[in-house]
């Protein structure tokens, strides 16, 4: 019971890049899969955004807060997917210290191939 309480109150904030196409996507999709309403979006895009950190490295890499820890990479999409019903196993799955190595490994590698996808899609 408690823990169903607890995923009822969830919430968690997500820093994006409003000016990144690829991101404006991505955010697109959340937004929609939200369904709960559990997730404030921020686009730090904007030069005057507020940010908890260095705008630039949060603008280099997705952002989440989740009880007031900031996440980054792998670990802040992972807490982004658990407060959405439909990606919550994923989320949950994530919490394996392997699965989210890999996950990590996985997102430094698309880091990579980014800015190409940026300009495709720009």
């Amino acid at each position: 019971m408690q823990e169903m309480l607890y995923d009822v109150m969830a919430k968690i904030t997500v820093w994006y890049d409003g000016a990144c196409p690829l991101c404006m996507r991505e955010i697109a999709l959340m937004r929609r899969l939200d369904v709960r309403r559990a997730i404030e979006f921020l686009d730090i895009a904007p030069a005057d955004a507020v940010c908890p950190l260095d705008r630039q490295l949060m603008l280099a890499r997705f952002h989440a807060s989740e009880d007031g820890v900031i996440l980054s990479g792998a670990a802040a999409f992972a807490a982004m997917w658990r407060v959405i019903p439909l990606l919550k196993p994923l989320g949950f799955i994530a919490r394996n210290w392997l699965v989210l190595q890999l996950l990590e490994w996985l997102y430094n590698r698309f880091l990579i191939i980014r800015p190409g996808l940026q300009k495709l899609l720009g």
